[in-house]
This record gives structure tokens, C-alpha cells and sequence, in this order.
């Protein structure tokens, strides 16, 4: 049973390996790979049937990713400032901003009045408006690219109007009679009737 086990063993060995027998002083079958006794036999092995190992496979290839938008480094309101009032009896107010690099192509301006889009949405970053609530109102400057989809935007920021009434102008300046049909506050149909001179018609 031994020498069954070490005949299995000596079948797992490498082809290249030189493997011989022999019987010792005692009668039993030895195997060694030196030819240490006279009478040793050397034994041919069959060749392995292990099966060649699988070349590794190849790593896989990067996916393509897809372009990254190009960035703004500053994007800004410069008028008005931050916390400006406006006074402006009509409420109207002109918006600029800026931004670095340039606006790229493809590229526009938004402006956000308390949070939504009005003026006209382009490549100009100037923003007339009319017609302003008074009170406090928050702005905000959007660049979109075609799809009006947000790729910057500065923070909203908060602008108090101040629209001061006809009747509050005219009590600072009252109109006088060459005001009426020149100042807004003046209107011809305010003008109070001219007094007439009466002519003195003595008794007879």
C-alpha cells in the first residue's frame, strides 16, 4: 500500500524530474530521484494532462466620459449693490452683472426676481425693469446654457424700492402755477382754477 501511495506521488511530479527504483536489503520497492544503488531503475513518466492556464484577461477599457461644462470663476451683480435702496416714483430699475472668463457660446444671462426669471433672457448682462413693487424684493443672476438648464448663479440678494407717491412729492414741493403740465406730480387736470379779475361797475 506504501509503495502504491509513492508510485501515485512520483505520477504528480514535474516531467523534467529524473525518477528511479529500487529494492532494498529488506525486499521492499524504493523510489528516489538519486540513483543511489547499482541496480536502480529509472522510471518514465507519462506526461502531465493538466490543462494550460487561461492567459489573464485584459483589463477593460476606460469608458469614455463626456466633456465637463466649462466653469465660471465669478459670476456677479454689479448694480445694484447688495441691500440698496432705489427710490423711483415708477418703480423702474437697470440690473448689470458680470462674469469671468466671458459668457461662453451657447451660453445666457437670467435674472431672477425673487426667485423668478424676468427681463429678457440673452447674451446682454443688462436688465431694464419697470413697474417694481415697492418694498423689499431679492435679485438673483443665472447663467443657462441652451436648455436653460442652471450652470451658475450668484447668491440672491435683497433690494428695497421706494417708490414715492404724487402726493408725497407735492408736499415736499408744492407745484406752482408754471409746474402744472411740466412735473409729473403737477398734472394739468390738478390746476386749480385761475381767479378772474371782476371789473368795478360803480352804481348810477
Amino acid at each position: 500500500m506504501r509503495n502504491l501511495l509513492l508510485y501515485l506521488l512520483l505520477l504528480s511530479l514535474p516531467a523534467a524530474a529524473q525518477v528511479y527504483t529500487y529494492i532494498d536489503a529488506e525486499g521492499n520497492r524504493v523510489f528516489t530521484d538519486q540513483p543511489r544503488q547499482s541496480n536502480a531503475e529509472r522510471i518514465e513518466l507519462t506526461p502531465s494532462n493538466n490543462m494550460p492556464s487561461l492567459p489573464a484577461a485584459a483589463p477593460p477599457a476606460p469608458v469614455a466620459t463626456t466633456a465637463r461644462q466649462p466653469t465660471y470663476q465669478v459670476l456677479r451683480i454689479l448694480f445694484p449693490e447688495p441691500d440698496t435702496t432705489i427710490r423711483d416714483s415708477a418703480g423702474n430699475l437697470i440690473v448689470t452683472a458680470s462674469s469671468e472668463p466671458a459668457l461662453q457660446s451657447g451660453h445666457s444671462f437670467r435674472l431672477l426676481l425673487d426667485g423668478q426669471a424676468t427681463g429678457e433672457t440673452g447674451r446682454s448682462p443688462v436688465f431694464p425693469l419697470e413697474n417694481i413693487d415697492r418694498g423689499t424684493h431679492q435679485l438673483a443672476v443665472e447663467i443657462v446654457d441652451a436648455q436653460g438648464r442652471t450652470l451658475e448663479r450668484t447668491p440672491s440678494q435683497p433690494l428695497h424700492m421706494l417708490r414715492i407717491s404724487l402726493a408725497q412729492k407735492r408736499m415736499v414741493r408744492p407745484c406752482k402755477k408754471t409746474d402744472y403740465g411740466v412735473r409729473p406730480e403737477c398734472p394739468l387736470k390738478d390746476k386749480p382754477p385761475e381767479k378772474r379779475d371782476i371789473p368795478f361797475i360803480p352804481f348810477i
